[in-house]
């Protein structure tokens, strides 16, 4: 209800105080100063976010969860079975490329009705609802992409409550609604789209623009609005929850065994490592592979941090040799990827002989890493095999944790904070798992490892004393299989292109490539030419995700 939300909320990531925010988490979850999480865990309201297959689905988490609502997506075939764990307080049914007319296109599971649940439907999922319920859903005269006005018509919302009667929004439809279902009545309006907005008096919204992108300016008022007035949550997912119910959750699958930790030095291995070692300690080995593909001096950082710092218990395996040896004459991305993932595993069975009986293994996989390695229910398509989801064996022998596998980057670095962790850990890029090996393109040998190493560190050492790190997503070098001719003195020379990439993003879902000061790129480019034997010429890639990735492979 209006008058029970918080007086304080989090914003989204980056536009509130670290401080604040663990004021706030403490105050809900009952920690006390010190850091400490509550003894007893705490079930995080939550809302189902069923996905028809939209660009905009994982953005609609996110967006709820930056009102400290929990929420999981699910597919349309879900079961309540399979949510009612959940004990969800509302269902959001998300956009989608089919037409709700179109044979086999996909439709609202009848529970989400039976359960008599707040829903908010957007774009197809508003379509979905009404051809559900019996309106009627038809080809637009007009198709609305892009900007869009609507206007609010005679009747209240608490949907549209504490805002203008005519707000800018972002439609993406070719379909309307030209009849509505018995029950429901019109709420807004736009010029191409007569029915706008919908409600009846069971909690059911219905809205044709898409709130969740940064193109409509009020899209989060209006979630907040669906979440807090018409579900009545409380914005109870906080770090502090997450930790008593991850620890509660890690306890009771170890039980009395034995974990062994894949630790790369990484914000989501490392959150995930403190997380595993506050619920089981000296149950957990940490144990830490260099493979070889690291940046330089990452090796001793990652031992100084853990083994020093965290006095966790660190099994150090300098593998370097053996991971070079599996990627000779290996060009292919993918193979790449599964090798690596591989001789990893078989690194983490070879060192769990030495330690004794050892029963699962952690991982900090992420949301962003389940959805790019999967294909989902159908809707979304596999970009890559990512290292944490798709390059494990069949016959691994160990059970898998993963305590951050639907949290988001930003959540994962709010949680690190709860836990204790220094900023310089929290807040470092992200490092994919089979490292170097993802930034040389072609056969990956020791000779070009070095080369890449010496790039990158100019490269972190300029955006450093730039003051660009924590602005930038991800910053680094790619050693390119492109040679080139130059002039270095009076000698004609034939030597590696290295490319930069410099990306913003939020979660690395999307991303949109840094515009860097020339003075930084070109001090960059004039060092690496200059300090690393080889490479003559550097070159900066301008390619947003979509349609690019982050990585080049």
């Amino acid at each position: 209800m209006a008058d029970q939300q918080p007086s304080r909320r989090v914003r989204a990531s980056g536009d509130v105080e670290v401080s604040t925010y663990l004021e706030i988490a403490r105050e809900k979850s009952g920690e006390s100063p010190s850091g400490a999480v509550p003894a007893t865990p705490v079930q995080p309201e939550t809302v189902v976010v069923i996905d028809f297959g939209s660009q905009f689905s994982m953005l609609i988490a996110r967006r709820i969860r930056e009102c400290r609502v929990y929420c999981e997506l699910v597919p349309p075939d879900a079961t309540w079975e399979s949510v009612e764990k959940l004990r969800p307080r509302g269902v959001v049914l998300s956009g989608g490329p089919a037409s709700v007319y179109d044979f086999g296109a996909p439709m609202i599971p009848t529970w989400v009705f039976e359960q008599d649940l707040p829903v908010l439907g957007i774009c197809y999922g508003m379509q979905a609802l009404a051809n559900q319920l019996g309106g009627k859903v038809a080809p637009s005269d007009h198709r609305e992409y892009g900007h869009a006005v609507v206007n609010q018509g005679a009747e209240e919302s608490p949907l549209f409550a504490d805002l203008p009667g005519s707000i800018p929004v972002w439609m993406s439809h070719g379909d309307r609604i030209t009849q509505l279902p018995p029950g429901f009545r019109s709420l807004a309006y736009s010029d191409n789209s007569p029915i706008a907005a919908m409600t009846n008096d069971r909690g059911i919204v219905g809205i044709q623009f898409h709130p969740e992108v940064v193109h409509t300016p009020h899209g989060k008022q209006v979630i907040e609005n669906f979440l807090y007035r018409v579900c009545g949550c409380e914005g109870d997912w906080t770090a502090g929850n997450f930790i008593a119910d991850g620890i509660n959750r890690i306890r009771k699958q170890v039980g009395d065994g034995h974990v062994i930790c894949a630790l790369s030095g990484g914000v989501d291995s490392a959150v995930a490592a403190t997380l595993v070692h506050r619920a089981v300690g000296d149950q957990l080995t940490c144990i830490f592979v260099d493979n070889g593909l690291m940046r330089r001096e990452e090796p001793e950082r990652v031992v100084d941090t853990f083994q020093r710092h965290m006095e966790m218990r660190l099994v150090h395996v300098d593998a370097a040799d053996r991971f070079l040896t599996q990627l000779r004459g290996i060009t292919d991305p993918e193979q790449k990827r599964r090798i690596v993932g591989e001789t990893f595993i078989r690194v983490f069975e070879a060192e769990a002989d030495k330690i004794g009986k050892v029963d699962f293994i952690t991982q900090g996989t992420t949301y962003p890493d389940v959805i790019e390695s999967a294909t989902g229910h159908g809707t979304a398509a596999k970009i890559k095999t990512h290292h944490n989801v798709g390059g494990l064996p069949k016959e691994l022998t160990f059970e898998l944790i993963e305590p951050l596998r639907y949290l988001f980057k930003d959540e994962v670095r709010q949680v690190g904070l709860a836990l204790g962790l220094p900023d310089e850990m929290v807040y470092r890029q992200p490092f994919p798992g089979p490292g170097l090996a993802i930034r040389i393109i072609g056969e990956v040998t020791k000779e070009r490892v070095s080369v890449l190493q010496a790039a990158d560190w100019i490269v972190m050492q300029e955006v450093k004393r730039a003051k660009l790190y924590h602005d930038l997503w991800q910053s680094f070098a790619v050693l390119t299989d492109t040679r080139s001719v130059g002039v270095m003195g009076d000698y004609r020379t034939y030597g590696h292109v290295v490319a930069l990439r410099a990306v913003t993003a939020e979660d690395a879902m999307t991303a949109d490539w840094a515009r860097l000061p020339y003075e930084v790129l070109a001090k960059i480019s004039s060092r690496i030419v200059n300090e690393v034997p080889g490479v003559n010429r550097v070159v900066y890639d301008i390619t947003s995700k979509p349609p690019g990735t982050i990585e080049w492979e």
